[in-house]
């Protein structure tokens, strides 16, 4: 059985225990009702839960309050997105296993996951993913890693779905990902098979109160899996942290623009002077660097929500989203139809491929923003250091099946 405790890199270094209270809910009034806590023995009560997954539901694992660095502050942590749908651990353990459960594709071969994958940032490195019946999806799949703080609200690539509730049922019903679409029966086709396997009955009651299966309470319980994937310990987090707590513990832009390659930052995390002249150029805006930060907001790297799109195509008329920029070095593909395979494709884009179109964002100038190779070969491995290794071998995000 898996037991409460904090991930791998919160044993090595001292961090700040952040009560996210935007996160945690008095009751679990959005999810259905129910205690965090019962009297009666989860493991006796529930025992098709523990046949199929290593879930104690005793003691459900810590989604509400994670332990974060300190610049993940009150006001980072206000930016998230959440609904009344307000995150549980009961909540987001049972989104945790509807996001891996591959039963939940028509045919039993195909999950969240299986696009979304943990140890590459919750991303497929394919261009485009398989599908449950071989075919092949029209989008590259999206990294999840810090979804939370986007504050557009509408999710997708193209921005199709209102919310992450709204977003979260969608590839199941789609005809390529996971099949439950009209042909196959639709949602309907699928809760009659969840009512059939007998774990889904159980957790749904330890959720929620009573055993009814809903695509309300399915949604809600992914969203706050997803809203947990908070991404708070690249290199940079660590290395910015220590600049953040000597200098006011405040996020703005004065601190954002410090160098992290002194001396005052351990050794193990200092900065390059290749990754430091690749920060000042994302993080400064034009003349002198190159305004990445106006749409990639730091710390969370989330999309700014006024951000339009970054001219792929001429007369581009749809208005794309982006992720987060965390782990976007583990992606394999890049841009909405994972047209670009390396980042250094990616800034040669912006340096001199954005093309006219009415979609386009101001900022990003048609014809491109002047930089040199170096400058280029600056900011992608700035961007490496991005990558958050703990996020990606997090117990909390991984599969809990044992069959």
């Amino acid at each position: 059985m898996q037991q409460l405790r904090a991930p791998k890199f919160l044993q090595r270094r001292p961090a700040l225990l952040i009560g996210i209270c935007a996160f945690v809910g008095l009751t679990l009034s959005a999810c259905g009702g129910g205690s965090e806590s019962g009297s009666t023995s989860a493991a006796s009560s529930y025992i098709n839960v523990g046949v199929y997954t290593s879930l104690d539901l005793n003691s459900p694992l810590n989604y509400t309050t994670p332990t974060l660095l300190a610049h993940y502050d009150a006001g980072v942590l206000a930016t998230n997105n959440q609904t009344t749908n307000i995150t549980t651990n009961k909540g987001a353990t049972l989104g945790r296993v509807l996001f891996n459960d591959v039963r939940l594709s028509f045919n039993d071969t195909k999950s969240c996951a299986s696009c979304h994958q943990q140890i590459n940032g919750f991303v497929d490195q394919n261009q485009f993913s398989t599908g449950f019946a071989g075919g092949f999806t029209t989008a590259h799949a999206m990294r999840l890693g810090n979804v939370a703080f986007y504050q557009g609200n509408s999710m997708f690539w193209d921005k199709r779905a209102t919310s992450i509730e709204d977003q979260a049922t969608d590839p199941i019903q789609n005809a390529v990902e996971m099949g439950f679409d009209a042909t196959h029966g639709g949602f309907n086709a699928l809760i009659t098979k969840m009512q059939n396997l007998s774990y889904y009955p159980e957790l749904f009651t330890w959720v929620f109160g009573d055993s009814a299966i809903t695509e309300t309470r399915i949604q809600n319980a992914l969203a706050q899996f997803e809203r947990s994937m908070i991404s708070a310990n690249s290199k940079w987090d660590r290395a910015y942290a220590v600049v953040y707590a000597a200098n006011g513990s405040v996020n703005n832009a004065q601190n954002f623009g410090r160098s992290l390659a002194g001396n005052n930052i351990p050794a193990a995390d200092r900065f390059t002077a290749s990754e430091d002249n690749g920060r000042d150029l994302f993080m400064r805006g034009p003349p002198n660097g190159k305004g990445c930060a106006g749409c990639h907001q730091p710390p969370t790297f989330a999309l700014d929500r006024n951000s339009r799109s970054n001219g792929l195509d001429l007369n581009e008329t749809v208005i794309f989203k982006s992720p987060s920029l965390k782990n976007v070095a583990l992606s394999g593909h890049f841009m909405h139809d994972g047209r670009f395979s390396t980042l250094d494709q990616v800034l040669t884009h912006y340096a001199s491929g954005i093309k006219a179109g009415a979609a386009r964002d101001n900022r990003t100038p048609i014809g491109g923003i002047a930089m040199t190779a170096q400058e280029q070969a600056d900011i992608v491995a700035f961007m490496l250091t991005l990558t958050d290794t703990s996020l990606n071998t997090d117990d909390r995000f991984g599969s809990p099946f044992t069959k």
